[in-house]
């Protein structure tokens, strides 16, 4: 039986709106999260994930009210992330209507938050969010070598990507969002080579994130290894529907929901 592929919007919120930018940076306004949660539900987008862009660089918490408002106005998976460092953090997303929590900075600090987590509340509750570089040439130009970066993508760390997903996965990781940093905001395309070598990597269920621009773009990240697909600006500036993106990859022969 193939699983059909999940298409996700992803709302990027600072300081209780959400926001979007080109590779992390130079951020504008795109509107109010509980409204735009409300409005892809009814688009008929299959999860909904809630990133708290500044929390880490910030070193507060994720905003518990928006995250219990956005969750009253949903009936799909909902995944939130950004300033999670401690199984009571996630305890309390939980009981704020998260279905699925994300950690990158403070997993990457340390490791066995992940297997903590994992062991508490199940691995399906967890999301390794790894927002990955390509790690430069000695003439600027970008290498397929891919390495990490904590505190949204602001703070490169010198730990290999893949290395670090397969790792995530033993430690019970149960899903991996996979966020290419240099793609992010783009809309060139996502990095196909990222997601075929972390696919090569792990077992565990893998979304695509960086670069959508065009409904195009979307099957050639499912070829590559992607079970599910993830866009921000597209939806939230009108440049595309969901049901756009769903047409597109049922012509092209993927099972979507």
């Amino acid at each position: 039986m193939t699983v059909a592929t999940r298409v996700i919007a992803c709302l990027d919120v600072d300081d209780g709106r959400v926001v979007k930018g080109v590779n992390f940076a130079n951020l504008r306004d795109a509107g109010d999260p509980v409204e735009l949660a409300r409005s892809y539900d009814a688009q008929g987008v299959d999860e909904l994930t809630f990133l708290d862009v500044t929390a880490s660089s910030g070193d507060r918490e994720t905003t518990f009210d928006v995250v219990r408002r956005t969750a009253e106005q949903i009936f799909i998976p909902l995944t939130v992330g950004g300033g999670v460092r401690t199984v009571e953090d996630v305890d309390r997303l939980l009981r704020a209507g998260a279905d699925k929590v994300g950690v990158n900075t403070a997993a990457i600090a340390r490791p066995e938050l992940i297997a903590e987590i994992a062991d508490r509340f199940g691995a399906q509750v967890l999301v390794l969010s790894a927002d990955v570089r390509r790690r430069r040439a000695d003439d600027g130009s970008l290498t397929d070598d891919f390495v990490m970066t904590t505190h949204g993508g602001r703070t490169p760390v010198d730990l290999d990507a893949v290395a670090w997903c397969a790792r995530a996965q033993e430690l019970g990781a149960g899903e991996i969002l996979l966020n290419s940093m240099d793609a992010d905001g783009t809309k060139d395309g996502f990095d196909l080579p990222l997601i075929r070598a972390v696919r090569a990597a792990v077992t565990v269920p893998l979304i695509a994130s960086g670069g959508a621009g065009r409904v195009e773009h979307f099957a050639p990240a499912v070829h590559a290894g992607a079970d599910a697909v993830l866009a921000a600006s597209v939806f939230h500036f009108g440049d595309l529907t969901v049901g756009e993106v769903k047409a597109a990859m049922r012509a092209d022969g993927i099972e979507v929901r």
